[in-house]
């Protein structure tokens, strides 16, 4: 397992459409391991492939208090939403040290492949739904940020792009 670096906004790549996985093996089995590894190093409850660069439909997410509860979601699609929603402050692995009031809906259906391959559908609720249609987004090439005003998404750039320079 490899501990992978996380792009951080406003890295266009993180803007990439991620590609739906066409056969199992063990190169994606791999990825789903060390995208796990690079979740719970940073810390973190969920990562796309997309935030490492790999632009593959996989996304994990482990929402447990004690990281017992790992989860990987390999092509997800939500098949079902309620019309409730909730609003969670999000925040980012890609968008470090920020954290934003979003609405997204209370439960959904995700259809998905586990790490062998198998298909499954599970229905997710509360924190879990959350995560999981926010790492879906970033396999679409969506961004937490990108459900607040521009001013609030401005700011943010501005800051974390200040940090880059000083760490370049």
């Amino acid at each position: 397992m490899a501990l992978l670096d996380i792009l951080e906004f406003p890295d266009p790549r993180l803007r990439t459409q991620a590609k739906p996985i066409e056969q199992m093996d063990d190169e994606v089995r791999r990825l789903c391991d060390d995208l796990l590894e690079t979740m719970y190093e940073a810390p973190g409850i969920g990562l796309a492939a997309t935030q490492v660069n790999v632009h593959r439909r996989v996304l994990v997410c482990d929402v447990s208090e004690d990281q017992s509860q790992p989860l990987v979601f390999i092509n997800p699609e939500i098949v079902e939403q309620s019309a409730d929603e909730s609003t969670y402050d999000e925040g980012c692995l890609s968008v470090p040290g920020f954290y934003e009031s979003v609405d997204r809906p209370d439960s959904v259906v995700v259809r998905a492949l586990n790490r062998e391959g198998e298909a499954f559908e599970m229905q997710l609720d509360g924190l879990l739904a959350t995560c999981v249609q926010h790492e879906i987004d970033h396999l679409n090439g969506k961004l937490f940020v990108d459900y607040i005003s521009p001013v609030k998404r401005q700011r943010i750039r501005a800051k974390l792009e200040k940090q880059h320079k000083k760490r370049a």
